[in-house]
């Protein structure tokens, strides 16, 4: 939360006008998962936030479909008296946002996903995730996520979806996820970053997105990549989209 609250002095946001927009990942990513889950939640009206794969962990440990890991810093929310609160604002999320150009997403989107296409796709994963009987949904998306086809249907189709929104980084040459997750370069012949495949669908936007730290900060013609690796000690960053100015502030390395 320190660092979150130096980048906030440093753009010093004015309500009203400016709106802040979170790539996701508001929890599991340092020690105030709570404090930050509820800020964000406070300031909804100027800070609009995409679900992020820790915050769809922090889902699972909710709906108890997923286990606790070493570094979860989760539990507090978990035991906090608003805890029904945060949580179901936390599955409200949207999977993708689109204003003026451009579309944050937490991780990536398939290359032959349209923008339209893709807000049509993530309003199916959204229902889910908002219905009544998203604690059962949760626990049949379990395992890898399939190869994206358009004639998924059920569970396969959802958990499709929820991988190129909640992971993606490498692809493979048949438009499937891999699994590398260190820098682009040091991928294995034959992948390439989901945002490099040429000629996307989504091509005429520019895509904001964080998930793969190991990428780094990097501004693209038709990509912004924002997670600077704030958790690994480096840095917390921010861009101004009308002009793509960069603010970052240094962050604590990890405890050992």
């Amino acid at each position: 939360m320190e660092p979150f609250q130096r980048l906030l002095d440093a753009i010093d946001p004015m309500p009203g006008r400016d709106r802040l927009w979170l790539v996701g990942d508001l929890v599991n990513r340092g020690p105030r998962s709570l404090d930050v889950l509820r800020w964000a939640r406070a300031h909804e009206a100027d800070a609009v936030t995409v679900l992020g794969n820790h915050d769809y962990h922090l889902l699972g440990r909710a709906a108890g479909t997923a286990q606790a890991k070493k570094r979860d810093t989760v539990d507090d929310i978990l035991a906090a008296p608003d805890r029904d609160a945060l949580i179901d604002w936390v599955r409200s999320r949207p999977l993708l946002h689109v204003e003026n150009g451009f579309a944050m997403v937490h991780a990536g989107l398939h290359p032959r996903w349209t923008i339209a296409h893709a807000q049509e796709l993530a309003g199916e994963v959204e229902a889910v995730l908002r219905g009544p009987d998203w604690r059962r949904w949760l626990g049949t998306l379990s395992g890898p996520p399939p190869r994206w086809r358009d004639d998924l249907t059920g569970p396969r189709r959802i958990a499709s979806i929820l991988g190129y929104f909640l992971r993606a980084r490498m692809l493979q040459v048949d438009g499937g996820l891999d699994d590398h997750d260190g820098p682009p370069e040091e991928a294995p012949e034959g992948r390439q970053p989901w945002f490099a495949v040429p000629d996307p669908a989504w091509g005429d936007h520019t895509i904001v997105f964080g998930h793969w730290s190991a990428l780094g900060l990097r501004l693209g013609e038709r990509h912004i990549a924002i997670d600077a690796g704030c958790v690994w000690g480096r840095s917390l960053a921010a861009v101004r989209l009308e002009d793509r100015a960069v603010f970052q502030v240094p962050c604590a390395a990890p405890a050992a």
